[in-house]
């Protein structure tokens, strides 16, 4: 017991070199897995025992949620009658470790006879399952992590890694991005933040607007009203400029007993940050996060004033 956290350790780096030893293995096969499944007009159906098929069925859900249509099947299911489900137009992915499962080697010749691609992932590039797949996606470890060396430890997080590396190629050669993936999470926090739009969220009411003339000594006084900190410059309907309570506060500190002369427009940014009603949320974290700013001006594509969505219309 006193050798717990050291046991854990280990098992974690364990884990971790056996994920990095996977590198030299996507290979010439890892790519044909990939140009198969890329020209499959049907869906993956993934099939192991045991861990390996918790683990197939984790694979599943990955491939499913990033653009490649997949489901699990027990393969005890299919060889007693739910083999059915597969038709000549989808590709089996088959997982042991061994390579030697007695149930996955039972439908090799079903799926032979029906000319149905099988892609493997094994330990054993030279087992039986290996030798009648189209493409071996090798996945051997040296040794299992845990004490005993008995249960899957590195060869599941192996089989889990690997299957991760194959969802993420056909992602790009896909051309899979984040409006995608929005459409399979809908109902998600995700799915809500890649979905929504500045639109949605924007404040359109009772906006801090001015003309660039208005004298800074009355501006201070919109931009408290306000309540997001800002001022907006509107000339002939269209946004000409932005001045930040910041702006006002520098500008009290440089100018001193000028302030007073001064109007928006001496001291408005001219080319504030502004984005259109379509723009997404994600898109306006990125604009507020890399300027160090907490809102933005909503516009159209003539840049009239259509609201505003601050920092806080951000957070769903």
């Amino acid at each position: 017991m006193n050798n717990w956290k050291e046991t854990a350790i280990k098992c974690l780096n364990d884990e971790a070199k056996a994920v990095v030893n996977l590198i030299p293995n996507v290979d010439g096969d890892f790519e044909k897995a990939v140009k198969l499944i890329i020209g499959c007009k049907g869906k993956v159906v993934i099939t192991g025992v045991g861990k390996s098929g918790h683990i197939g069925a984790k694979i599943a859900a990955t491939l499913s949620s990033t653009g490649t249509p997949s489901f699990y099947v027990s393969p005890l299911d299919m060889y007693h009658g739910d083999l059915g489900v597969v038709t000549s137009d989808d590709i089996v992915l088959a997982i042991s470790y061994s390579g030697q499962t007695d149930e996955l080697l039972k439908l090799i010749p079903s799926l032979s006879e029906r000319n149905i691609p099988i892609i493997c992932m094994t330990g054993y590039k030279n087992s039986l399952l290996a030798q009648h797949s189209a493409a071996c996606l090798c996945i051997y470890v040296q040794d299992e992590a845990m004490p005993l060396k008995l249960a899957p430890t590195c060869s599941s997080t192996a089989t889990l890694a690997m299957g991760d590396a194959l969802a993420c190629s056909l992602m790009v050669a896909r051309g899979f991005e984040e409006r995608d993936f929005a459409r399979f999470h809908p109902g998600g926090m995700l799915g809500k933040r890649l979905l929504t739009c500045a639109k949605d969220v924007m404040r359109k009411d009772n906006l801090p607007v001015a003309s660039p003339d208005m004298p800074l000594g009355e501006t201070v006084t919109l931009v408290s009203q306000g309540r997001l900190g800002i001022c907006i410059a509107v000339e002939n309907d269209r946004v000409v400029g932005l001045v930040t309570d910041g702006d006002i506060r520098r500008a009290i500190e440089n100018s001193q007993s000028r302030f007073f002369d001064l109007t928006l427009k001496d001291i408005m940014t001219k080319t504030p940050k502004t984005v259109l009603p379509q723009t997404r949320i994600v898109e306006i974290d990125k604009i507020l996060n890399q300027n160090n700013i907490h809102c933005v001006i909503v516009v159209d594509e003539d840049m009239h004033l259509c609201g505003v969505v601050d920092s806080f219309s951000t957070i769903l």
